[in-house]
């Protein structure tokens, strides 16, 4: 994980179940990322969730990507 990912993207087993979060926060980054799939635009995210930044979203993003470089899916399982 980048330097930014570990400063804006963190997880504990006693904030939600210890899914990714936004470090201070309780947002998921799964959270952010539907929003995202579901073609919400970054302006409606941060009006939706004040607390987030333009670096959180982004981080988000590149959360993902992480895990999609590192993981294989099957997608006739999906």
């Amino acid at each position: 994980m980048t330097l930014m990912l570990s400063e804006r993207i963190s997880s504990d087993p006693a904030i939600c179940h210890g899914r990714a979060c936004i470090q201070g926060t309780r947002i998921m980054v799964s959270a952010i990322l539907d929003n995202l799939a579901e073609g919400v635009d970054e302006t409606a995210i941060l009006k939706n969730y004040p607390v987030l930044t333009k670096e959180d979203i982004q981080a988000a993003m590149s959360y993902a990507a992480d895990l999609a470089s590192e993981q294989t899916i099957q997608l006739t399982d999906l």
